[in-house]
């Protein structure tokens, strides 16, 4: 058993993260049909090392370029026992964009960044809006380019969806939603 407690366990924690905080409050607007039709996959990392992540994560890619969308629509890679440090996880998040650019997949796939201590540019730790991509897990999130696409061409104002979300942190304040944090260990 990992500090982050079974595999099972990692998932339910972030599921219930995205039904709540993800959907609840429509941070993103897109996930709702992909949650409930089942069309996300959840794959927690054993990973140790970001070598062993970025083994992972090539694998995951690799998979999800063989699933049929309408079966799987997107990967939720969560890696529990690496990369706890926010710092340490941004600077993997160039790593992470090479290896889309190495397997040749930029434009089929781009990647979204969730931490449980996610701090914007230019904010505090504190900044209630860092919780617009605060998990209960650090995790990468892989998502196919043309279902980003279609989703964008069916919500209008999709470029407004960034500063929707840190109104509703802002309207909510440091009490009004509890950051997911880190696991228990």
């Amino acid at each position: 058993m990992s500090p982050a407690g079974p595999p099972e366990d990692a998932v339910a924690r972030t599921r219930a993260w995205l039904e709540t905080t993800v959907i609840g409050l429509n941070l993103c607007p897109f996930a709702k049909a992909a949650h409930d039709a089942r069309q996300i996959r959840y794959f927690v990392s054993g990973a140790r090392t970001t070598g062993e992540l970025a083994a992972d994560l090539v694998s995951e890619l690799r998979l999800l370029g063989t699933l049929d969308p309408a079966e799987v629509e997107t990967t939720l890679l969560i890696h529990p026992q690496v990369l706890g440090d926010f710092l340490d996880y941004n600077d993997f998040l160039d790593e992470a964009d090479a290896t889309l650019e190495t397997l040749g997949l930029v434009g089929t796939f781009q990647i979204a960044s969730f931490h449980p201590r996610y701090q914007f540019a230019g904010t505090s730790p504190e900044d209630v809006t860092n919780r617009t991509n605060r998990s209960p897990y650090p995790m990468l999130h892989l998502l196919r380019e043309a279902s980003v696409e279609r989703a964008l061409e069916e919500f209008p104002d999709a470029a407004l969806i960034p500063q929707r979300n840190i109104e509703t942190m802002r309207r909510l304040g440091p009490g009004g939603l509890a950051s997911p944090g880190p696991a228990p260990g």
